[in-house]
């Protein structure tokens, strides 16, 4: 065969029989032909990778976003490439710049929370940059998890449950999320429980259950919570009180991190933000924006899902 008719069949590009196709695939295959992805990068103007940059050391969000991303971009023939900046300026600067003299074909920053910009200017780049779960610049394409929408589904479900005094026990109150989160709540179970701000930690969730225990009038029957780390400390806190879960307190935790959630006795109702699909979608983006499509920019948030555990009682049918 001619190298024009081997090259269409091995891209999938080209009219030719199927019958063809495969006998030029089945051919590469025995004889072990890897495609020179240098001369290939040459001759498109792309490299076939993608920075993804984040200062979430711990990787408690960006390793489920950089799952999706590689999910939706493997397909594509692209590599994601990870650099860690933590909150550094300095080191930011470094890996972009090694990513920019790679010649990637796009970035895609993430972090550890959605109303903080990573410590590193990524405006004005040569290439197209996508924000995941990390404030984005002006005039940018930014994905983030509905918050409301998540909480929404918890209060939800706990009132579906018959629970009517609905305890609120979350995080910093400086946190977009929090507050759309605690919104959603007042919107839904009204004021009749404060909404205990604290801190990301089990330490505040056994704190939280002992004001909640303290104060006057009936006690909660449900308890909605920030996160997963709170919710199995309040767990833990309200079965060493003797109050048992889900049968007396029902409890909901957010975030869907499965080695807190699954691990708590009884496995633990929550929330998931979906980090994974949105890390497709944003994979799925930066890969438009890389082939010269256009993309409108915005602030773009994807819906959460209730895990139904055994925590809060109930079942997915209900």
């Amino acid at each position: 065969m001619s190298i024009s008719t081997a090259s269409k069949a091995l891209n999938n590009t080209g009219r030719m029989g199927d019958e063809t196709r495969e006998r030029v695939k089945r051919a590469a295959a025995e004889i072990g032909f890897r495609p020179n992805a240098l001369a290939k990068g040459l001759l498109s103007n792309r490299t076939f990778t993608i920075g993804l940059l984040t200062n979430d050391t711990y990787g408690r969000f960006t390793l489920p976003v950089m799952a999706g991303i590689t999910e939706a971009l493997v397909d594509h023939g692209v590599s994601v490439f990870l650099c860690t900046i933590e909150d550094d300026p300095a080191l930011g600067k470094v890996h972009v710049d090694a990513m920019l003299d790679k010649h990637v074909d796009g970035i895609i920053a993430s972090g550890k929370r959605i109303d903080r910009r990573l410590p590193v200017d990524l405006s004005n780049l040569p290439v197209p940059v996508i924000y995941a779960f990390t404030e984005g610049a002006p005039g940018s394409v930014t994905f983030c998890a509905d918050d409301y929408q998540g909480a929404a589904l918890a209060v939800e479900w706990l009132q579906g449950l018959g629970r009517r005094r609905i305890a609120h026990v979350t995080g910093p109150e400086s946190f977009v999320s929090v507050r759309e989160r605690a919104k959603a709540y007042r919107d839904l179970a009204g004021d009749e429980l404060p909404v205990l701000y604290g801190m990301w930690s089990e330490a505040w969730g056994h704190e939280a259950v002992a004001r909640l225990w303290s104060m006057d009038g009936a006690k909660p029957d449900a308890i909605f919570c920030g996160n997963d780390q709170i919710a199995r400390a309040i767990v833990d806190a309200l079965r060493e009180r003797g109050v048992r879960v889900p049968e007396d307190v029902s409890v909901v935790g957010f975030d869907n991190w499965e080695i807190v959630a699954a691990q708590t006795r009884p496995p633990l109702t929550t929330v998931d933000m979906n980090l994974k699909a949105l890390g497709r979608e944003a994979g799925l983006t930066v890969l438009a924006l890389a082939e010269g499509r256009d993309v409108e920019p915005g602030i773009r948030t994807l819906p959460c899902e209730l895990i139904v555990r055994q925590s809060c009682g109930g079942s997915p049918d209900r």
